[in-house]
């Protein structure tokens, strides 16, 4: 037996309940693991929400990375043993993986033995962020040295690992964010420069400060109206990545701006990184030695205890936060 997070109907953070569950021992192929810490992600939030891409039998899991130690190995597993200490790299299926317990089971594919200078805390907030930057910026975009990168929603924890992924290779970063509250707290994180949508003119603040080079890149969750002054500032033969969808608004279709530069707009999951092994291999190798270096950091808001799950998610969504919340066990 052991204590999951479970929901038996969407709803808001407070449908969430902690139960006891007895949970089979891996089958072959996978590890199960004695969880010290969860890290938190938009996508359990539609999850729990009835939003979410994919569509749970109730009551369900949830979560998708957790930090802690191997309890025990299937059959055919010969890297990992009992007692090590390792961090999940996202599932494709949340629901038939969860990591919301206190006992999470996942295939050996997907485990990893981090750096031991990384606590539990930090290890649990690792892999969503810097998987889902790095296959944006440098598997689709090809970012270089001396591009010019729009990061919308740029405090996320996401957001934050673009910073730190683009300055690793000498981009030029550009933090969007609401209002100027978080200015500072971005420029501290790595920024070089930051925008403040409900302030200035987005167009014209992109402009200024990419020059005639234009931004060539940009990575974005939101959608919506704010897709018109984005590919408005954008290069010509630049790229748009879109990896969510927060916008409670309609997106246009910037037609005029597309045609006109031969802009690329294109739709993006982690799971194109996570689902292809050499892709994943390479990822893998370059935040690895990220962490080793220091380049790469994880930036943690704020911890809740296990039995605040509720609260957790509640602060989740207030998105007052700042990098990466974590929940430990």
């Amino acid at each position: 037996m052991a204590r999951v997070v479970r929901f038996h109907q969407h709803g808001g953070p407070e449908v969430l309940r902690i139960e006891d569950v007895e949970l089979p021992p891996p089958v072959p192929g996978e590890v199960q693991i004695r969880v010290k810490a969860l890290g938190l992600n938009r996508a359990e939030v539609l999850l729990r929400a009835g939003t979410y891409i994919e569509t749970p039998t109730q009551p369900s899991g949830l979560g998708l990375e957790a930090a802690g130690v191997i309890e025990a190995v299937g059959e055919g597993v010969e890297d990992f043993a009992p007692g090590d200490s390792v961090s999940v790299i996202p599932p494709q299926s949340m629901i038939r993986w969860p990591a919301y317990g206190e006992l999470a089971t996942y295939p050996a594919g997907l485990v990893v033995k981090h750096p031991p200078s990384l606590d539990w805390r930090t290890a649990a907030a690792v892999w969503m962020q810097y998987l889902t930057a790095y296959g944006a910026l440098i598997d689709i975009a090809r970012l270089g040295s001396g591009d010019a990168v729009v990061i919308t929603a740029a405090s996320s924890s996401v957001g934050l690992a673009a910073i730190q992924i683009a300055n690793r290779i000498g981009a030029m970063t550009i933090a969007v964010t609401r209002t100027s509250a978080k200015k500072q707290a971005l420029l501290d994180a790595g920024a070089a420069h930051v925008v403040a949508l409900a302030e200035e003119d987005l167009t014209a603040r992109l402009n200024e400060i990419a020059g005639p080079e234009g931004v060539r890149v940009v990575f974005d969750p939101i959608g919506g109206p704010i897709f018109e002054p984005l590919t408005a500032a954008i290069a010509r033969g630049g790229i748009l990545i879109e990896y969510g969808g927060l916008s409670r608004e309609p997106t246009p279709f910037p037609l005029s701006a597309v045609l006109a530069k031969t802009l690329t707009l294109r739709g993006y999951l982690v799971h194109e990184i996570t689902g292809d092994p050499a892709k994943l291999e390479a990822a893998k190798a370059f935040i690895l030695e990220g962490l080793e270096t220091g380049t790469l950091r994880p930036i943690i808001d704020r911890t809740f205890a296990f039995d605040q799950i509720v609260e957790a998610h509640r602060y989740l969504e207030s998105n007052v936060q700042f990098g990466k919340i974590v929940v430990t066990i």
